[in-house]
């Protein structure tokens, strides 16, 4: 798949590296800061530490650019794109079927642009890249009150399997 393809025209996907953690951390904060505005969330550079890796591939979404233009001695006047959207994932096991399966870990597509077929986009992309590296399933975990992530991954056929039960202990 040319990265490029599923997204709405004026963004382009781009494949993330192992230098882009401090980005993943950021794109993280977001995610958790906007359902939840008055944590503290400095325990997610641990999860970031423990799980970013070569096998836990990354994606970004950026507004399309123009081809670059050339600065006076001919060389290419080079800007850093700012991604709009990151798309993490890594492994999990069916713990039905003891089969490994893609899991997502992070879909984030800042407010500004939501509604525009970014997310649809990214997760039919997670769906392909699963698909080719041989997994039949796919997994994500999504908070209960975040309803436009749970419409959109209902509407892209999504099904819940089971529920995460936690009990605050005092």
């Amino acid at each position: 798949m040319r990265d490029h393809q599923e997204l709405t025209p004026g963004y382009q996907l781009r494949r993330g590296s192992g230098l882009d953690r401090a980005l993943l951390l950021k794109f993280m904060h977001y995610t958790y800061e906007e359902l939840y505005p008055d944590q503290d969330f400095s325990h997610l550079s641990q999860t970031v530490e423990r799980y970013f890796s070569a096998d836990t591939p990354l994606w970004w979404v950026d507004v399309a650019t123009e081809a670059p233009t050339s600065q006076p001695l001919g060389l290419p006047h080079l800007s850093h794109p700012t991604p709009i959207a990151g798309l993490w994932m890594g492994n999990a096991i069916d713990q039905v079927e003891g089969d490994r399966m893609t899991h997502i870990f992070l879909l984030y597509v800042a407010p500004q642009h939501r509604r525009r077929g970014i997310g649809s986009a990214l997760v039919r992309h997670a769906e392909q890249w699963t698909k080719q590296r041989g997994d039949r399933k796919i997994s994500l975990q999504v908070f209960v009150q975040n309803q436009p992530a749970l419409n959109l991954y209902n509407k892209l056929g999504y099904q819940p399997q089971s529920t995460l039960m936690i009990r605050t202990l005092s």
